[in-house]
C-alpha cells in the first residue's frame, strides 16, 4: 500500500467527518435545493456523461466482460434522463431527519421522545452500476448523511463523470461541499482501507456489487454492513394460481432484466398442475431467450429443457437461465427456499388468500410478493424514491433501503427538576 493512497483516504475521511456536522442540521430546503441543481448538471452535462460512460464500455468489451455486465454499466439518453429525474423525486419526499418516531410520560414526569437523526458517515463501495453514484450521494445527502463513494474500475469514467456533475450543484449550495466525495482512485487499497473505517469516520458501509466484492466486505470490514451475499429468488406457482398471472409474472421476474439482483433464477410449481401449466410458461420464457434447466419429468412436458444439476439450485445465474423444479405442495416448496434462498426476495402465484398468508409467514426473505413480479424488488418501486442497495441482514434496516432506513434515533428527555431516588 502506497502512502499515496494512505493520505488521500485519511483526508477524504476527516473531510466526511467535519462535513457531518453542517449537513446532520441542514433544512429540507437547503438539502432539496441541493438536489435540484445537482440534478441540473447532470441533465447540462448528458453529452460528457455518455461519452465517459464509451469509455468504460470499450474498456469491458477489450477485456472480454459479460453482457449481464456491460449491461449494467452502460447509460443511454434516457438513462441520464432517469438519473436525474430520481434526484428530483427524492427531493419531493419528506424529509427523513427530526421526525418524533414515538413519544410517552412517565409518572415520575419525565416526557420522553424517539427522534430520527443521520447515521453519520456513509461508505458505499459500488461495481459496475455508475447510476448508483447519483442514487447513493442523493439518498445520502437528504437524510443528512455525508457519503464516500468509491466505484468499480470498470465503471470508474461514468462514475467520476457523474460525480464532477454533482459536485457542480452541490458547490453553488450553502452546504460543505465535502458532504459528498468519491475516491479519486481505482487503487484496491482505497476499498481495504474504507473497510477499516477510515480512523472512525465511516459509520456505515454499503457494498453494491458481485458476490466476491460483497463477501470481502462482509468478512473484512469493521463497521457495520447493509447488504446482501447474492439474491437467488424463487418464484413459486401454487395449484390455485392463475395461468395467465402465473405466465406474465413468472417472465417478467425473470426476463425483465437478468443482470439485477430481484431477478427469478427458479421456479418452482406444485405437481398438481405442472402438466398442465409448465408448457405455456415456460414457451413463454423460452420465446423470450430463457435456457430452462429441469428434470426429467419437466423435460417430458417442455422437451427442449437443458438437465439441471445440484449447484443450479445454488446459483445466481443473473443471466437468461432458469432452474425449474416440481414440488409436491406448498410446503415442499418453502423446504427448497429455505436451503437454498438468500433471504432476498421470494414469490408466490396464488388465488388462495390462506395459502398466500401461509407463505407469507413461513419464508423470512426481506422481500415476499403475491402476484407481482420478484423485479419489484426495488426502493423506488417501494415509492422510496430511490435505493442505496437492498439488505437481507436482520438488524437495524432490512429490503430495500431509502431514506428511513438511512436514518437511526436518539432519545430526549424533558424533565421539571427530577431526580433519581
Amino acid at each position: 500500500m502506497t502512502e499515496d493512497i494512505k493520505k488521500i483516504m485519511a483526508e477524504i475521511g476527516f473531510n466526511a467527518k467535519a462535513a457531518c456536522a453542517k449537513l446532520s442540521t441542514a433544512s429540507d430546503d437547503e438539502k432539496n435545493d441541493a438536489l435540484h441543481l445537482m440534478a441540473d448538471r447532470i441533465d447540462r452535462n448528458k453529452e460528457y456523461i455518455l461519452s465517459e460512460n464509451k469509455k468504460d464500455i470499450q474498456i469491458a468489451k477489450s477485456n472480454s466482460l459479460s453482457a449481464a455486465m456491460i449491461d449494467r454499466l452502460s447509460i443511454n439518453d434516457l438513462g441520464i434522463k432517469n438519473i436525474a429525474s430520481s434526484m428530483r423525486d427524492i427531493a419531493k419526499l419528506n424529509d427523513p431527519v427530526g421526525r418524533e418516531l414515538e413519544s410517552w410520560d412517565r409518572p415520575n414526569g419525565l416526557h420522553i421522545k424517539k427522534i430520527s437523526i443521520p447515521i453519520g458517515v456513509i461508505g458505499i463501495i459500488y461495481e459496475s452500476r455508475p447510476n448508483v453514484t447519483a442514487d447513493a450521494a442523493s439518498l445520502c445527502l437528504k437524510s443528512g448523511n455525508t457519503s464516500i463513494l468509491r466505484s468499480g474500475s470498470d465503471s470508474y469514467f461514468s462514475s467520476y463523470a457523474i460525480y464532477e456533475s454533482i459536485k457542480e450543484g452541490l458547490n453553488q449550495t450553502s452546504l460543505d461541499s465535502n458532504a459528498i466525495q468519491l475516491v479519486p482512485s481505482k487503487d484496491r487499497d482505497a476499498v481495504g482501507l474504507m473497510l477499516g473505517g477510515l480512523d472512525s469516520s465511516i459509520d456505515i458501509i454499503v457494498p453494491r456489487g458481485g458476490k466476491s466484492l460483497v463477501s470481502r466486505v462482509q468478512s473484512e470490514a469493521k463497521v457495520p454492513v447493509f447488504g446482501h451475499l447474492e439474491g437467488i429468488c424463487h418464484v413459486y406457482v401454487n395449484e390455485k394460481a392463475d395461468i395467465t398471472k402465473a405466465i406474465d409474472v413468472t417472465s417478467n421476474a425473470k426476463m425483465r432484466r437478468t443482470s439485477i439482483c430481484g431477478a427469478a433464477e427458479t421456479l418452482l410449481i406444485d405437481k398438481a398442475i405442472y402438466k398442465e401449466y409448465l408448457p405455456k410458461i415456460l414457451s413463454k420464457l423460452s420465446s423470450l431467450g430463457c435456457e430452462i434447466r429441469g428434470s426429467t419429468e419437466i423435460k417430458d412436458v417442455f422437451p427442449q429443457t437443458e438437465n439441471v444439476s445440484d449447484t443450479d439450485w445454488a446459483t445466481e445465474y443473473l443471466d437468461a437461465i432458469i432452474s425449474v423444479k416440481v414440488v409436491k405442495d406448498i410446503d415442499e416448496a418453502i423446504s427448497h427456499i429455505k436451503r437454498y434462498g438468500t433471504g432476498h426476495t421470494e414469490a408466490i402465484i396464488s388465488e388462495d388468500e390462506k395459502i398466500a398468508k401461509y407463505f407469507f409467514n413461513q419464508v423470512n426473505s426481506s422481500i415476499v410478493l403475491c402476484n407481482a413480479s420478484t423485479q419489484f424488488a426495488d426502493g423506488g418501486e417501494f415509492g422510496f424514491g430511490a435505493e442505496i442497495g437492498i439488505s437481507t441482514g436482520k438488524m437495524h434496516a432490512r429490503g430495500p433501503i431509502g431514506l428511513e432506513q438511512l436514518t437511526t434515533f436518539k432519545y430526549t428527555v424533558y424533565g421539571n427538576g427530577q431526580t433519581r431516588p
